[in-house]
C-alpha cells in the first residue's frame, strides 16, 4: 500500500492501473463504515472489474480504518473532513477530476465530495445509500454504543449486533469506529442535491433497510437515476453482479 498525509492523517491507499492500458481513466472508490479498501473493493472482485474495464482505481482506506491513522474524537470523522481527505488524493496523485463511487458511508463522502468540489467528480455512484443522504444522519446511534459494549455477546439488538460483529471481523478499531459514528452526522439538503450537475447512480438493494428510497434521491439529481439491487440487503449487494453492470453502463454511457 501507498501513503500520503493531509489534515494532520495520515492516509493508505492503493492505484491500480487499468489492465491493458498505460493508466486508463480515473475512478476513485470510497468504502464503508467499519470496512477498509479490501473488504469493500478487492474481495467483491470490484478492483478486478473495473480495472479489466480499462480504468485506473485508486481506492482509500478512510481516516480510523484500515492502514490509515485512527482517531477518537467524533469532530475528527465529520463528512467534509472526510471528503477533503478524498480530495486531497486527487491532489496529491495529480489527478484533476475523476469518477467516484462509495458506498453507504462512502458513498455520503462521495456526495459531499461532489457538493464542495465540483469539478473534481465527473460521475458519482453512491452505492448502499438512498434517501437517507437527504433525511437522514448515518447509521443509528446506537452502532457506537455497540462499539463500546464488552463484547458482541451482550448485544440483542440485531442492528447493533450486525455491525459490531462486522467490524470484529475486519480487525477494525472499535473505539475508532465508535467516534466515526458520532461524527458522520451530516447530511445534504434537497437543494443541495439538485446543485449537483454531474451523472449520478443510486445503486441500493431491494432488502436494504439501512439506506433509504433510491428513486426518491436519484429524482433529486439534475442527471440522476437509480438502480435495484435485486433481493440484496445491505451488506450483500457490494458485490452482486446486477450492481457491477449497472456501474460499467454507466460509467460507459456518461459524457
Amino acid at each position: 500500500m501507498l501513503e500520503f498525509s493531509g489534515q494532520g492523517a495520515r492516509l493508505a491507499f492503493v492505484d491500480e492501473p487499468a489492465v491493458g492500458f498505460d493508466r486508463g481513466e480515473p475512478i476513485l472508490l470510497i468504502h464503508g463504515f467499519a470496512s477498509n479498501h479490501a473488504v469493500n473493493w478487492f474481495f467483491p472482485q470490484w478492483v478486478k472489474t473495473l480495472t479489466e474495464d480499462g480504468r485506473r482505481v485508486i481506492a482509500l482506506d478512510n481516516r480510523g480504518h484500515g492502514r490509515s491513522q485512527k482517531f477518537y474524537a467524533p469532530a475528527d470523522y465529520a463528512i467534509p473532513k472526510m471528503a477533503e481527505d478524498c480530495r486531497r488524493l486527487l491532489d496529491y496523485l495529480d489527478i484533476e477530476n475523476a469518477d467516484v463511487m462509495g458506498y453507504s458511508m462512502g458513498a455520503r463522502i462521495a456526495a459531499f465530495l461532489a457538493k464542495v468540489h465540483p469539478d473534481r467528480a465527473r460521475s458519482i455512484v453512491l452505492g448502499g445509500l438512498g434517501h437517507h443522504l437527504i433525511n437522514g444522519a448515518g447509521l443509528p446511534l446506537g452502532i457506537a454504543d455497540a462499539m463500546e459494549a464488552p463484547s458482541a455477546a451482550d448485544l440483542t439488538d440485531p442492528m447493533q449486533l450486525l455491525f459490531r460483529s462486522f467490524a470484529e471481523a475486519t480487525g477494525s478499531d472499535l473505539k475508532a469506529m465508535a467516534a466515526c459514528i458520532r461524527g458522520i452526522r451530516q447530511h445534504l439538503s434537497e437543494d443541495e442535491a439538485r446543485r449537483i450537475d454531474v451523472p449520478v447512480l443510486v445503486a441500493v438493494g431491494t432488502r436494504d433497510e439501512v439506506a433509504g428510497d433510491p428513486h426518491r434521491l436519484a429524482a433529486l439529481f439534475p442527471a440522476g437515476e437509480a438502480l435495484e439491487i435485486p433481493g440484496r440487503d445491505h451488506n450483500r449487494a457490494v458485490g452482486d453482479p446486477v450492481y457491477k453492470n449497472g456501474v460499467l453502463r454507466f460509467l460507459a454511457q456518461r459524457p
